[in-house]
């Protein structure tokens, strides 16, 4: 046995990562370490569909009345069966999603088979409410989890509140600044027979919706060639689209929209 070892790394108790992080290097952790004002992100959108979830996001970040990135990211694999989305403040919200990753992997590494999809929305949850304290200050990180029950063979989805409070979702939700326009237009177009292919023209339209009333929000960028990062979860696994693939879903959709007098991003 190696004894220089710091006593922890020894130490037999949790599968967490998180809790064995707070015991040996409780400074790596998400901090205060961002100045005010900092980056925020929004949109994200998810729904079901008939073998799982899609979850799709907007790429701007604002601060204040500030574009502070075009293209960031917000739709993440979690692991082979979870997507993770979010929301609120940007750089800690990144850091949560790679800590969360690690965390996944970590536990099925020591326990040798995966969380259950409750597990993980718990674990999500545990890892926002130990973040509260930044929430106070206004540094909120606001996720969206979905992902394949093997139980229920079902996709489900959860909304979370900075407190850690986890909610199951029904059908879909939206989170960020554009969510409230985003669920108003997910309730006329969504349809619970969908299938992925529909499912992401409707979360598509949704965040369109939700760009055209609310300015943290970004629309398709056609001219940079930014679009929305797409997220499919079914039985065989999670995956991110490409952007090739979902150029030409944006350009149809913006035909259909202009076509039928609904306007559409240059």
């Amino acid at each position: 046995m190696n004894h220089s070892l710091p006593p922890s790394y020894r130490a037999v108790g949790s599968a967490s990562f998180v809790d064995f992080l707070g015991a040996s290097h409780p400074d790596r952790l998400p901090t205060l370490r961002e100045t005010v004002p900092v980056p925020h992100g929004t949109t994200i959108v998810a729904v079901r569909t008939t073998d799982g979830v899609v979850m799709a996001g907007d790429r701007r970040a604002t601060m204040g009345n500030i574009i502070a990135q075009h293209d960031i990211e917000k739709v993440f694999a979690a692991d082979d069966a979870t997507l993770i989305g979010i929301a609120g403040t940007a750089g800690l919200a990144l850091e949560l999603v790679r800590l969360y990753q690690v965390e996944l992997e970590h536990y099925e590494k020591l326990e040798g088979v995966p969380l259950s999809l409750d597990g993980k929305a718990n674990r999500l949850a545990s890892m926002l409410r130990g973040s509260l304290g930044l929430a106070l200050q206004g540094l909120a990180v606001v996720p969206l989890l979905a992902g394949f029950d093997p139980q229920s063979h079902a996709g489900r989805i959860f909304s979370y509140d900075v407190t850690g409070g986890r909610y199951e979702e029904r059908d879909f939700f939206a989170v960020g600044s554009g969510s409230s326009f985003a669920r108003g237009s997910l309730k006329k177009l969504y349809r619970r027979d969908a299938d992925a292919q529909t499912a992401i023209s409707t979360v598509l339209e949704a965040l369109y919706d939700a760009a055209d009333d609310d300015s943290a929000t970004g629309g398709p960028d056609t001219s940079r060639g930014i679009y929305p990062v797409v997220g499919i979860v079914t039985a065989d696994g999670s995956r991110i689209l490409r952007d090739e693939d979902v150029e030409p879903l944006v350009q149809a959709m913006l035909v259909s929209r202009s076509d039928s007098g609904r306007g559409g991003f240059a």
